[in-house]
């Protein structure tokens, strides 16, 4: 489902890491991120809020450069 705050998701199995880009061209990478919550992040009626209640303050993260 679009979301009007997250405009991409990616995830690399191998290293547990999942990429957000919000709408306004911000990346972060979260680690540790299980297959499964990426798996119900996808499927989440709203992955904004989803976002909030099950990933933001959960796992360590770092912003990414957007320009590259």
């Amino acid at each position: 489902m679009p979301s009007t705050a997250i405009r991409d998701i990616d995830y690399d199995i191998s290293s547990h890491r999942l990429t957000v880009t919000f709408v306004n061209g911000r990346r972060y990478i979260y680690d540790g991120v299980s297959q499964r919550v990426y798996n119900a992040f996808t499927q989440a009626d709203s992955r904004g809020g989803f976002f909030n209640h099950d990933i933001r303050d959960r796992y360590p993260f770092h912003e990414i450069d957007s320009r590259k």
